[in-house]
């Protein structure tokens, strides 16, 4: 594999329709990280993340021809496919996730009650930020994914959304403050019920 790292993403994609299989996991290592990380941030549920990104790798050995490097790279092409994929997803009933089974439950240690309330905190705070986020228009949504979660430039996050970089800039700054307009409306009932002592129970 040593002999394909110098290879860009668009020649990988070649060889890998070929059938080069080293090429082909050399782009999957290249392209899963931020993939997932935008379908999972996109729809809130690590399974639909897996099958975004397992979908993605299998249009991409189909229909990789359809690729034009004029057009942009292969992560922006790749994030076109996901984008398109998630959106399928949403329209669907609203995902659950499986509880554990009874035996992975039986394996886990046994939690104290600080420790399990620390967690349960924190949780809620990061399903609480997962739920604003989910709630926002999607012309905001895939900004905060893309340039807060994801860690994309505005530079970056324009090629994907094909927009304007002043329209990424824009746009963001508007989605940043509704985020926190609703993580503040979010937090009000939980700042009204912390005023209890500590002896109350979180749930």
């Amino acid at each position: 594999m040593d002999r394909l790292e110098a290879r860009s993403d668009a020649e990988l994609l070649e060889l890998s329709m070929a059938g080069e299989e080293e090429a082909f996991l050399l782009l999957y290592e290249r392209l899963k990280p931020s993939l997932f990380r935008y379908a999972f941030y996109m729809t809130n549920s690590k399974a639909a993340a897996e099958e975004v990104t397992q979908e993605v790798f299998i249009s991409l050995l189909k229909d990789g021809r359809r690729y034009r490097k004029a057009r942009g790279d292969v992560a922006g092409y790749a994030f076109g496919i996901a984008r398109n994929f998630v959106r399928r997803i949403q329209r669907r009933e609203r995902i659950y996730e499986e509880l554990p089974s009874d035996e992975a439950l039986a394996e886990r240690p046994t939690l104290g009650p600080h420790v399990l309330q620390t967690d349960m905190i924190r949780a809620q705070e990061v399903a609480m930020v997962h739920k604003a986020v989910a709630s926002l228009p999607d012309h905001y949504r895939q900004l905060i994914v893309l340039c807060d979660l994801c860690e994309l430039s505005y530079a970056e996050a324009a090629s994907r959304l094909q927009c304007a970089v002043g329209t990424v800039r824009s746009r963001l700054n508007r989605a940043r403050a509704l985020l926190l307009v609703k993580l503040k409306q979010s937090r009000k009932p939980q700042t009204e019920s912390s005023t209890a002592g500590t002896e109350e129970c979180l749930i």
